[in-house]
């Protein structure tokens, strides 16, 4: 059973930055892709970012120029910088990882709150 684990969540002011990391209990090298979802109240859940096993990368149009997807498979983790952060990126961000976008597996969420 593959469990993601994500931390870095936390309250910013606007402009700020935050880190988050997802670890999994094994390793990621098989996974298609993993990737960042979040899920603001009231909203469905959306792709943030997503890096293949190749390191191809794509990213939500909201959030190009701001956000860096990266993986490492040695450590079996994979992180979002996020910078420049707006009050619109708050949401609970999860991780995602599997064969396919989404893929099966699923973090419990970290949550992010941009605020002055």
């Amino acid at each position: 059973q593959v469990q993601l684990v994500e931390s870095g969540g936390g309250l910013v002011q606007p402009g700020g930055s935050l880190r988050l990391s997802c670890a999994a209990s094994g390793s990621i090298f098989s996974f298609y892709a993993m990737g960042w979802y979040r899920q603001a109240p009231g909203k469905q859940r959306d792709l943030v970012a997503i890096i293949t096993r190749g390191g191809s990368t794509n990213y939500a149009d909201s959030v190009k120029g701001r956000f860096t997807i990266s993986r490492d498979n040695a450590k079996n983790t994979v992180a979002l910088q996020m910078n420049s952060l707006k009050p619109e990126d708050t949401a609970v961000y999860y991780c995602n990882a599997g064969q396919g976008v989404p893929g099966v597996h699923w973090g419990q969420g970290t949550q992010v709150t941009v605020s002055s």
